[in-house]
């Protein structure tokens, strides 16, 4: 697997990069022929993910692509299916291939479901670009570059600050199981505690019985102390379990990835942190990454990492502040 590269680094050059653009623009729009053969006004990007827009965490993805094609000023295409269904997913990077765009962004949450999908933009010549899950899976499949973070690693570093919490026996709440990015980071998360955990499967689309799960889940189990959620939307109702039942100063809960309440219930105590991957950036940097190797043929020669990073309760309320523009 390629060498991480830390996001400091990346975001100077990606600076440098978005300057570059803009210069070789025209005074009317217009685009500038680049080493790769293309020009700006006429680049296409397509973008496929296995979350939908109208989530916490994917609309702020989609923010991030949104803004990196206007900064570029190429024409961007985001789609994802509307429940997680690798069937549809598949069909949707087919549908982008078939339209020939200049460059292909996709999230590989199963890489045996998605496989044949990627393999035809490889065959037609489509430069790609991984985000978010399939960092393991992404060089192998040809892409020029992932952005996002090392999924079994990030979950060893939030079992390794829960046990610093005390906690030695925990759930960990899943809330897309088939998506082997979420296997990894309870696996991780496991290794990193030294402890007991136990995975609960919600389903992501029905807090309410997610909530009840959860609630059950810690019945069952009284020596349960840490709860780990794999995303707000497991979170969420893990965080109503816990209130009403009474537990949420005896166990201690925290998650990955950021929404408002999850940002809010850590400013206020009741999480110990949250794992950031900085998803506006998963967004962003592939358009511009796309964008550099239609143009001049450019392109990082290793992954991006952008997390995991954490949010405490000590830088809390500056991530609130940033989250309520759709940047966090």
């Amino acid at each position: 697997m390629k060498r991480g590269v830390g996001i400091k680094a990346w975001f100077a050059l990606v600076a440098a990069m978005a300057l570059a653009v803009a210069g070789c623009a025209s005074e009317e729009g217009g685009g500038q022929q680049g080493g790769g053969g293309a020009e700006r006004g006429d680049i296409r990007i397509a973008v496929v993910t296995h979350g939908q827009a109208s989530d916490p965490f994917w609309s702020v993805v989609k923010n991030g692509v949104d803004q990196g094609a206007e900064d570029m000023g190429v024409e961007v295409e985001y789609n994802a299916p509307q429940t997680f269904d690798m069937v549809k997913m598949s069909q949707l990077i087919d549908a982008a291939v078939a339209s020939e765009p200049d460059g292909l962004v996709v999230s590989i949450p199963d890489a045996d479901a998605l496989r044949e999908s990627i393999e035809k933009a490889n065959d037609a010549g489509i430069p790609i670009v991984t985000i978010n899950s399939g960092s393991d899976v992404s060089e192998e499949l040809g892409a020029l570059t992932h952005v996002g973070q090392t999924e079994l690693i990030a979950g060893v570093g939030a079992g390794e600050r829960l046990a610093e919490e005390g906690v030695d026996n925990a759930l960990c709440i899943n809330q897309e199981v088939g998506n082997v990015a979420l296997d990894q980071r309870c696996e991780g998360f496991e290794k990193g505690l030294g402890g007991e955990v136990q995975v609960v499967a919600v389903d992501l689309t029905n807090p309410t019985d997610a909530q009840a799960k959860i609630d059950t889940a810690v019945k069952q189990n009284p020596d349960v102390n840490g709860v780990l959620a794999l995303g707000p939307t497991g979170a969420e109702p893990a965080l109503k379990a816990l209130r009403e039942s009474g537990k949420l100063q005896d166990i201690k809960l925290a998650t990955f990835d950021l929404a408002p309440s999850v940002l809010e219930a850590i400013r206020d105590g009741d999480m110990v942190f949250a794992v950031d991957q900085q998803q506006y950036l998963q967004g962003y940097l592939p358009i511009v990454f796309l964008t550099n190797y239609a143009l001049y043929g450019v392109t990082p020669t290793s992954e991006v990492l952008t997390g995991p990073a954490f949010v405490t309760q000590d830088n809390a309320q500056q991530v609130i502040n940033l989250s309520k523009k759709g940047l966090r």
